[in-house]
């Protein structure tokens, strides 16, 4: 997970700039990373810096640029909010990582566009990050060491949608209802789709998204 801080890599920031200080940080920090930046100014004056966002006080202060194929990132996609381009550049990867973990290359892509339009550098609010959108606590489950980087992200959330068909079995709604809001919310439901208003567009989201890439060949870039 990244953070900025008033010295690069130092943690969360904390610090209380004057007005005119904070808009040369701002403008410093811009160049440094290719991500949204979000602030909050508590109550005793200190004002907190992240491109990773985890607590509900943090506002967008400045948004830098990605690749112009790319969707904005922080925002979920409705699984068409991505150009065919995007599509292409990762689908090498996508289907061989598909292949050598014996899952179906579709599910993967239909996952991918829902979580993340396929932009590699998306971040959600919650702090999830890049193709398959993976949280601090499952890139770590799995070994990620750079959760930006799309084959370490899209493998360990591949391995993620595994483990969890291990565990709910033939049924997907609960499989993407766990990938969306995690294995405990299911449980602490019956074993049912959580009653959350994004698992309940998010599931038949990639569901259609998935019924639509069984019906036409995945594109795979030559080179």
């Amino acid at each position: 997970m990244a953070t900025l801080a008033c010295l690069p890599r130092a943690g969360p920031v904390r610090c209380r700039p004057r007005p005119a200080l904070l808009a040369v940080l701002l403008l410093l920090l811009a160049p440094v990373v290719d991500a949204s930046i979000y602030a909050f100014t508590d109550a005793d004056g200190t004002t907190h810096f992240s491109n990773v966002p985890q607590d509900k006080r943090y506002r967008l202060v400045l948004s830098t640029p990605h690749d112009s194929g790319e969707v904005a990132a922080g925002k979920r996609t409705t699984g068409t909010q991505y150009r065919a381009s995007q599509r292409a550049r990762w689908s090498r990867l996508i289907d061989s990582t598909a292949q050598s973990l014996n899952m179906d290359a579709a599910l993967l892509h239909a996952v991918i566009a829902t979580e993340s339009g396929y932009n590699w550098r998306a971040v959600s609010p919650k702090g999830a990050i890049g193709l398959m959108q993976l949280m601090p606590a499952t890139a770590g489950r799995y070994g990620v060491t750079d959760p930006y980087d799309p084959g370490q992200n899209v493998r360990a959330g591949a391995q993620y949608l595994r483990e969890l068909m291990g565990r709910f079995g033939s049924d997907l709604r609960l499989v993407l209802a766990a990938y969306n809001a995690g294995e405990q919310a299911v449980a602490r439901y019956g074993n049912r789709v959580p009653p959350y208003q994004e698992t309940m567009q998010y599931v038949p989201r990639v569901l259609g998204n998935y019924a639509r890439n069984q019906q036409r060949p995945l594109a795979v870039p030559e080179h």
